[in-house]
């Protein structure tokens, strides 16, 4: 009697549904995001968003589709749809800042504790660094963010959740929530929201993840273009909150009657988006998949590892300075000072990071900026917290 090998075990059909591995994915890689991006970004702010983005949004991210069979720039479709979607996607992400973004942010800045504005200032990041490292974070922010992010949020997480079938619009919606959860900023939770539905529309839209990619790309762009112009701009507090009610206002209506055109403007040049795929096709639930046994992920997953660390090595041996005056930043944080404090304060607040600077070129030993940083870390009576 012939003897017939018993076949391999099935995989559990949790793990094969394209939606689980999607949710399991997103739950990896906020592990990650906090455990490894937040703490490397201790070390140095550059740095560390550059190896967020790169090691832990993409990298986890193409070990999944490469884990369940799938070829990651097809899946997450980065396949270039030609010049008209990408430039529309980037004009658009313009008009979406000054029509939707800039307001529902002025709104939640307006209506949240100001304490919670000084917690969650993305100002801190620039606050007391070089020019080169300067130059780091605009370049992570304009360019490294939108592609890492919109490559795992749309291009794995959402991708996978739309390949359960349904209604498209429900997973643009829940990808991005997470999106906007990501960011730990609940001040900015609301405008995240709406970009990333704005992505995640895109991407149905055109089938392609390009134009998602250049409209975050533009609103991170006229993002930092204002904050850098606002920097060089003083002026009383109140008139200051006048003139910027007035410019919010004048933003509301010049940029949604640009993006109202935008709009329209598809419905007479379908090629500005390409052609407009049918819901059926659109709707359609994604075959299972499987994943690859335990050996195969390892020998996928070390290559990324090892560049992880290999990065981290080279970091550490090439800028010891770096990450010494982080460690000072570690030691002795930093109370926010209210907006109606003293200009005394402000202004010797101001004077720290430019003595911070002045380490960082080594013009003056390290041990002046820790005293300094030492002193103004002790709290004040005019602290809040």
């Amino acid at each position: 009697m012939e003897e017939v090998s018993p076949s391999p075990p099935t995989p559990s059909p949790h793990l094969r549904d394209p939606r689980t591995v999607a949710v399991l994915a997103a739950a990896a890689v906020f592990v990650a995001f906090l455990a490894s991006g937040l703490l490397v970004q201790t070390l140095n702010v550059a740095f560390g968003i550059w190896f967020t983005q790169i090691f832990v949004f993409v990298g986890l991210g193409w070990l999944v589709l490469r884990a369940t069979g799938r070829d990651p720039a097809r899946y997450t479709g980065l396949a270039f749809p030609g010049l008209a979607p990408v430039a529309f996607g980037f004009v658009l992400g313009l008009a979406n800042f000054f029509a939707i973004v800039a307001p529902i942010q002025y709104v939640a800045q307006s209506l949240l504790p100001p304490a919670w504005r000084e917690i969650y200032d993305v100002a801190d990041m620039f606050r007391g660094q070089s020019s080169l490292e300067m130059a780091f974070i605009v370049a992570s922010v304009t360019v490294v963010a939108p592609i890492c992010e919109e490559f795992f949020f749309r291009g794995v997480f959402f991708q996978g959740l739309r390949a359960h079938g349904g209604p498209v619009m429900r997973g643009v919606l829940l990808s991005a929530v997470v999106f906007s959860m990501f960011h730990l900023d609940p001040v900015g939770f609301f405008a995240r929201v709406e970009l990333g539905v704005l992505f995640g529309w895109l991407l149905v839209r055109t089938g392609s993840l390009w134009p998602a990619i250049l409209a975050h790309t533009a609103n991170n762009l006229v993002s930092i273009v204002l904050f850098f112009a606002a920097r060089h701009l003083e002026m009383p507090e109140q008139a200051a909150s006048r003139e910027q009610a007035k410019g919010i206002l004048m933003l509301v209506i010049l940029g949604g009657a640009v993006l109202w055109a935008l709009l329209a403007a598809t419905r007479h040049f379908p090629s500005l988006l390409g052609p407009l795929r049918p819901r059926e096709e659109l709707e359609a639930p994604e075959a299972a998949v499987t994943l690859a046994p335990a050996p195969q992920l390892l020998r996928l997953a070390v290559p990324w590892m090892l560049a992880a660390v290999l990065s981290l090595g080279a970091y550490k041996a090439v800028d010891p300075l770096g990450i010494q005056l982080s460690r000072i930043d570690r030691d002795y944080p930093l109370r926010s000072i209210p907006e109606d404090a003293p200009d005394a304060l402000h202004a010797e607040r101001a004077a720290l990071y430019e003595l911070r600077v002045r380490a960082r070129r080594g013009e003056i030993p390290l041990g002046e900026y820790a005293q300094e940083r030492a002193r103004q870390s002790k709290p004040k009576r005019t602290d809040v917290r």
